[in-house]
Parts: C-alpha cells; structure tokens; sequence
C-alpha cells in the first residue's frame, strides 16, 4: 500500500448545468404552483410566471433558453400522444365539416381581418399574411390540457375543438410555405416531395385504424409483463412516429398524436398511459416555462398599452370568429361560443411562423417581440378567459 504525506489531494467536482436547471425550475414551480393551489388558479399560470421569473429577462436563474425549449417540446410530442390514445377516431372523423371546412373558414376570416385593419394602417400585404396566420392557430397544449382536467375530451364540444386543432396543426406547413413565397424564397422540392409522402402515410394509416376494429400488437401480453420494457416501447412509439413526421417535414406533434391513435386501438396496451403519465407533467411544465422565457419584461413595459390592446382584440376576435363558425355549421349558440372561447388564445406553432417570418425579414424585430409578448400573455390570461366565457354561457342558459 502506497501512502502519501504532505500532499494534499483536491478533487474537483463539476455541477452538471442541465442537473441545476431542473432543480433551480423544480424549486419554483413547487413554490408558485402551492401559491396557485391556495387561490384556485390552474397550474399552467404558474409554469409560465416561473419562465418569466427565472428566464434570461427575469433574475437570470436560467438563461440556457435552448435548453428547456427542447425539454418543452417533449411536453408537447407527450400531450399529443395522450390525446390520440384518448379520442375516438370515427367520432372524430364524423365531424370532418366542423374540423375541415371550420378551420379553413376561420383561417381565411382572420387573414381577412387582418387585412381590413392593414388597409387603413397601409401595411404591405406580407405583413398582412403573417399577422393573419399567427392569430389563426389556436394552442394544443393550453386547449388539451384544458379538456384533460374538465374531462371534455369526449364530449361534443371537445371533440369538435380536438378536430380544429389537429387541422390546424397540418396546415401549419402551408403556412411556412406561404411565408416562403412572400419573402421571395423558392421552396424545397425534396422538401415538398418529403411533406406529400408524409401526408399519404398519415392518410393510409387513419385508414388502417379505420378499417380494423381491433390492433393487435406483437408481443402485447408478454410486454403487460414488464413494467420496465413497457416504459422504453411507450417511448418508442411515441417519439418514434414524431421522429417520422418530423423528417418527413410535418409537425411532429401529429407524429406522436398518430402514434396515440394507434395505440388506443391496441386495447392490450392500457399500460402505456401509466407508463408515461409522469414523463407528460413534467415536460408539459417545461413546455410553459420555456414560454414565459420568450417574455421580455422590459419590452412588454415599455409597449404594455400597444400589447394590452392587441391582447384583447385577438381574443375577442378570435372567440367571434370561431363561435359564428361553429354555429354556422350546425351546432348550438352554447356550443358554438364555448368553442370559440376555448380557441380564442394564440398557439405555441404561432411562435414558429414568427420566427420564420422574422429570419426571412417579412417583419421587423419589433414586430417579432411584439408577436412573441401577445402570443404569450393570450396564452397566460387563456384559463381565466375560457373560465369567464363558461361562467356567461352558463348564465345565458
């Protein structure tokens, strides 16, 4: 054996960064949601307010802001995920003219407005396109979470928001390529030839699920099992089709929502969903957090009555839009303004196109924190106004 005397061994430890950030985020969201527990006010409020708090424009206890948005965009693959194990695809797809024609109409309504207010404010018409496509998308994550917690997923109502948003998310890729064309970019053909395959694949496996009335997994029952092997297939799944989405150019989002569908109609694998559940609250809290990130405190103060204004207009807009729609095509004044509530706020895709918009130079980068601050703050104030807008149906009935 080999002592040392008179040295002195100093060990150096290095803190893990991402290790820190968890926990630095874990420490405040326990904090705020306790305080947000005590005056009944949903979760996701408190997951944005710690972002803000703690993000590089708060006190800067976080500024990696790359880092929790791609944890983030777990949350959301998970969120889809649950939803498409959760809904009925033929109750679904038997409501195709609200969720086809709906979204379609509402989105040509909102460009439309857009471009009322742009004539008299002389704005070009690119400004006009990306402005309208922005207010047009409504948030998965806020409205799903939203119907999990009421359970209204499979309700009328919830069935008929779910079908929007899903078209809605398809047509995101329309939409960046529009933006595309205005700024003056050709478009990728490989792209465009990756985006059709991925739409033709989507469209034969609905038909699949469609037409069998039962999926039968291999090795289902020995994987009921296991409860160990069911998390990483659960993983597998999920992230596997958003991966397959995802390089075939479309939302990834409706990979893993696919994936859910599939899923659901295996009626062995009930375990997925426990095997997953706490993986989907932790990285949906992430999602949020990485959004009040986006939040500059100093910018929204300096323009609070310009955003405040925006604020209101789009969620009054958006809920007249969508109820007139919604009614127009069948379903109930009640129904119809619900519906319209619950997709009045601004969606988490919306930052994608005002990005892309910003890098292209379609807009200014004033424009760009402008978009980000109201996209943010409808989000924040989206609980309170779908419980306001419930609270006058109900009255109303």
């Amino acid at each position: 054996m080999n002592i040392l005397i008179g040295h002195t061994v100093h060990l150096s430890i290095q803190i893990d960064p991402v290790l820190s950030i968890l926990v630095v985020l874990s420490i405040g969201i326990v904090l705020i949601s306790i305080i947000f527990k005590l005056l009944r006010q949903p979760y996701v409020i408190a997951y944005i307010l710690v972002g803000i708090l703690m993000g590089p424009h708060g006190f800067r206890f976080v500024i990696d802001e790359v880092l929790i948005s791609d944890m983030g965009s777990f949350g959301l693959v998970l969120l889809l995920f649950f939803v498409g194990m959760e809904i009925s695809l033929p109750k679904l797809l038997a409501n195709w003219r609200i969720s086809l024609i709906g979204t379609i109409v509402q989105i040509m309504v909102s460009v439309g407005v857009v471009g009322l207010v742009g004539y008299y404010l002389n704005w070009p018409i690119n400004r006009i396109v990306v402005i309208g496509f922005v207010i047009s998308l409504s948030s998965s994550a806020i409205v799903f979470n939203y119907l999990e917690n009421q359970n209204l997923i499979h309700s009328k109502v919830g069935q008929n928001v779910i079908g929007i948003l899903l078209i809605q998310d398809i047509l995101v890729v329309p939409m960046l390529i529009i933006i595309n064309y205005v700024s003056g970019a050709r478009p990728d053909t490989l792209e465009m030839i990756k985006q059709i395959i991925g739409g033709c694949l989507i469209l034969g496996i609905t038909l699949w699920v469609l037409t069998k009335k039962k999926i039968h997994l291999p090795f289902a029952e020995r994987i009921r099992k296991d409860h160990e092997i069911q998390v990483f297939i659960a993983f597998t799944f999920c992230f596997g089709f958003s991966l397959l989405t995802a390089f075939l150019s479309l939302s990834s989002a409706l990979g893993a929502f696919v994936a859910g569908v599939i899923v659901s109609s295996a009626k062995e694998t009930n375990w997925v969903k426990t095997s997953l559940h706490s993986f989907r609250i932790v990285f949906v809290a992430l999602f949020f957090v990485s959004v009040g990130m986006l939040i500059d405190l100093v910018f929204l103060m300096e323009n609070l009555s310009t955003i405040l204004l925006l604020v209101l207009s789009v969620l009054f807009t958006n809920t007249l839009i969508n109820s007139l729609i919604v009614r127009f095509l069948g379903e109930t004044w009640r129904d119809s303004f619900y519906t319209g509530a619950l997709l009045a706020q601004i969606g988490e895709f919306s930052f994608i196109l005002g990005a892309t918009a910003f890098i292209t130079e379609l807009i200014s980068e004033y424009s760009y924190q402008l978009i980000i601050s109201v996209i943010s703050l409808t989000l924040i104030i989206s609980p309170l106004w779908i419980f306001l807008m419930r609270k006058i149906v109900k009255q109303s009935t």
